[in-house]
């Protein structure tokens, strides 16, 4: 049977599992009607339009 021969220390075993847990970036793309950055597949926030069309009614307080 593989036994392990010492105790692995807790920043030994951190640094091997430390490759596995990190967040990506999230891709962010242009809105093609305001130039805005937002999510894609999302609604953009800042002109309300998604796909070429107006989802969501967005208040311009400028």
């Amino acid at each position: 049977m593989a036994v392990p021969k010492g105790k692995v220390s807790k920043a030994r075993r951190d640094k091997r599992r430390s490759s596995h847990w990190k967040l990506e970036t999230p891709g962010i793309v242009a809105c093609p009607k305001c130039g805005a950055y937002h999510l894609p597949h999302r609604a953009c926030k800042a002109c309300g339009t998604y796909n070429g069309r107006t989802v969501i009614k967005v208040d311009t307080a400028e």
